[in-house]
């Protein structure tokens, strides 16, 4: 499971970055309002894909739940 949200962080990463790439490299030379359109739709892509990296799946532990071990508190 973590690594399909693995996968899909990424490929949400590659997506917002070859916005970027696209937006200034080629479409502002035909059109400087869809390039900034671009990367107005790149710039709401990174919260997204954070959420969907840390989203917890069903069969997921997560940090605050016990292992199952008793262990002796620290001192």
């Amino acid at each position: 499971m973590y690594a399909r949200r693995k996968h899909a962080y990424f490929a949400m990463m590659g997506v917002c970055i070859a916005l970027f790439v696209l937006a200034w490299g080629v479409v502002r030379l035909w059109s400087v309002p869809a390039a900034v359109i671009m990367c107005v739709v790149a710039m709401v892509i990174p919260p997204f894909a954070a959420i969907v990296a840390n989203r917890k799946g069903p069969e997921d532990r997560w940090w605050d739940e016990p292992d199952g071990e008793r262990r002796p508190p620290r001192r």
